[in-house]
């Protein structure tokens, strides 16, 4: 269900040209395997006979000993439902074949042979095989199996959104991989059998080949190479597995293990599945690339890892990376990035100043301090920034301080204008009560706002810079024709759960008095401060009491926008991320998420200008064009 599925890379010990030994090894992993409901099971190249034979591969009793343990191993998996991918010597009009022998049910449903055969440095694969290149639309008969699919034509199709490509070791170093054709036919996991030799660096060489393939191919790539019991006359092999699903390596195993073994990545190929439908240079490759026609072979819907058992966690904030150094590189590339757009925008538009609302909260606190960093790096003095201060009905102390604090530390022009007069004087001119505090009574302060921070922009000759953030335009949480709008939105495309980590990120480069403000600042609750404070003065008013945890919402729109992700696996997601939280809180975000994203369309749809930062933003110039008036009835239907 929702797409998952559990890969197997498996590596068994082997004796050097003993097949019988080898098929026994192979069969004791493979009910292991399938006990743990793998889904598909990936063994070595030449698992049945071993790599390193030699020439014992032009022996024909090695051959006909390879094809008998073959045969044993389909009637005893007979009743296994995974898919199983083992390699083995294959004999085909008087030549032989590194090949992948793909079984199920004990049926032999193709047989894949090698492209690419190594014939340098200590490989001389040619000496003993033929190559696969060109071997399409035929049959060999095999252990006691007639008609066997064979060749490099073929991939096998168990339904839903699992279709197997498959390639041999030297085919995935080779400059077009097998498995590149494979993908853009639909393959969606692909598969190599491989005997790599152990070298000073060459692991990590493999690894990165596994994962820029994923990526490049986007698909699931896994790999099970063969391991230290293969003849180490002038090699050593390690039994590296890995697995890589677009571009993130779910697998990485141990190495040098001295018994069977097996190793298990639950893979999400619906993942895959979208992230192609949303992927126009895949499209492209697709359409523009020569790739041969594949013949579709038909295999049964393996098992599949039960929805509760699945081995695999997500990130409760997933736009934060996790750990400290990775945090730290990506903010400063964020604030590099923020900072270039502005610099570009204030050279262009000759602006002589920046004008900005500080509220004392923590997006118009990262935004201030993208001004700061900009104006540095046009030599210009942070006096060249208006930062006004506009306190309002629901202004507490410690945001009012805040800001006119961190406005004086950071060397900017600080303007106080309050706007309860202002906004005092709208409600009695068109009709509203000030003792009714709803939207007309919240919007209005915003729009006063915006209102001056344009007016003090155009008697300046100055360009207003927005701080509404990218969580905030997602679910609407903005006024429209307010704080929704500026002349240049630097936040635009930086969630609220990663702001946090950018403020502090400055904070811990700067003196103290500006990073004991900043931590103060990241420690206030988020709000509009529209409604009036506390009888103690604190805020009433807390973003996300009234429609949810940011986090929450920007884990939603992560998998949402990213992986098209339904309502249901939404959830399940999320109850995996945020096991804290009941079921039905949860189930309660989930709708006002898909509620507010929907319906506040409209406002996205004249978004200001800003940088992207990251893979996920909702420009409607850009990344995100969805129809104003489009209904939610069809995901709030799947909720139940």
């Amino acid at each position: 269900m929702f797409g998952f599925y559990r890969i197997a890379a498996c590596v068994p010990v082997v004796r050097v040209a003993d097949p019988a030994f080898n098929a026994e090894q192979i069969l004791s992993l493979a009910k292991k395997a399938a006990a743990d409901r793998a889904s598909v099971q990936l063994f070595p190249e030449l698992a049945l006979s071993a790599y390193s034979c030699g020439d014992l591969f032009h022996n024909g009793t090695l051959l006909d000993g390879v094809e008998q343990a073959a045969e044993r191993l389909c009637r005893e998996t007979a009743d296994l439902d995974s898919i199983l991918a083992v390699g083995a010597p294959v004999r085909y009009r008087n030549r032989l074949f590194n090949a992948a022998l793909i079984l199920q049910h004990g049926k032999i449903l193709g047989i894949v042979p090698k492209t690419h055969l190594p014939n340098y440095r200590e490989f001389y694969e040619k000496r003993y095989f033929s190559s696969g290149y060109g071997i399409r639309n035929t049959t060999v008969d095999f252990a006691g199996q007639t008609g066997i699919p064979f060749g490099t034509d073929l991939l096998f199709d168990a339904g839903g959104d699992l279709r197997i490509g498959a390639e041999i070791c030297e085919d995935m170093w080779s400059t077009v991989p097998p498995s590149s054709l494979q993908s853009l036919a639909s393959a969606t996991l692909l598969l190599n059998l491989s005997a790599s030799n152990e070298l000073v660096g060459k692991a990590d060489y493999r690894r990165s080949l596994v994962q820029g393939l994923s990526a490049r191919c986007v698909a699931v790539y896994a790999y099970a190479s063969a391991g230290v019991h293969e003849s180490t006359t002038d090699i050593v092999c390690g039994g590296h597995c890995i697995v890589a699903e677009n571009g993130a390596v779910l697998l990485d195993s141990e190495r040098f293990q001295r018994e069977n073994v097996f190793y298990t990545a639950d893979v999400d190929l619906a993942r895959v599945s979208a992230a192609r439908l949303g992927d126009s240079p895949f499209a492209d490759s697709a359409a523009t690339t020569a790739f041969p026609e594949f013949t579709l072979v038909k295999a049964v819907q393996p098992p599949v890892p039960e929805l509760a058992q699945i081995r695999r966690t997500y990130d409760r904030k997933p736009f934060v990376p996790a750990s400290d150094e990775q945090r730290k590189t990506r903010c400063r590339e964020i604030f590099a990035i923020q900072t270039a757009g502005l610099a570009k925008r204030v050279e262009h538009t000759h602006a002589k100043k920046l004008v900005i609302g500080i509220s004392g909260g923590l997006d118009s606190t990262l935004a201030l301090l993208v001004c700061v960093r900009t104006m540095e790096l046009l030599q210009r003095p942070a006096s060249d920034i208006i930062a006004i201060t506009m306190p309002g009905f629901g202004t507490t102390d410690r945001t009012y301080h805040n800001a006119v604090n961190l406005c004086k530390a950071l060397g900017a022009e600080l303007r106080e204008i309050s706007i309860a007069e202002a906004c005092r004087e709208h409600f009695r001119s068109i009709g509203h009560d000030e003792k009714v505090h709803d939207v007309t009574y919240e919007n209005s302060q915003a729009r006063e706002r915006t209102q001056i921070l344009m007016d003090v922009a155009n008697s300046e000759n100055a360009l207003v810079v927005g701080t509404g953030d990218l969580s905030e335009i997602a679910m609407g949480w903005c006024t429209y024709n307010g704080d929704h709008i500026s002349m240049y939105a630097v936040n635009c495309s930086i969630p609220k759960t990663l702001i946090r980590y950018l403020v502090a990120f400055v904070a811990d480069e700067s003196e103290k008095t500006v990073r004991d403000l900043l931590y103060d600042v990241i420690d206030t609750p988020v709000s509009p401060e529209l409604l009036p404070a506390d009888e103690a003065g604190r805020i009433r008013q807390k973003t996300e009491d009234i429609i949810g945890p940011y986090e929450v919402h920007d884990f939603y729109l992560y998998h949402f926008f990213k992986y098209g992700a339904g309502p249901e696996k939404l959830l399940f997601l999320a109850k995996r991320a945020f096991g804290d939280l009941p079921e039905a809180k949860l189930k309660d975000y989930l709708n006002t998420f898909l509620r507010r994203f929907f319906t506040q369309q409209f406002k996205r749809s004249c978004s200001t200008d800003g940088p992207k930062v990251g893979t996920v933003s909702l420009s409607p110039r850009g990344d995100w064009r969805m129809p104003s008036d489009a209904s939610f009835d069809l995901w709030k239907s799947l909720l139940g």
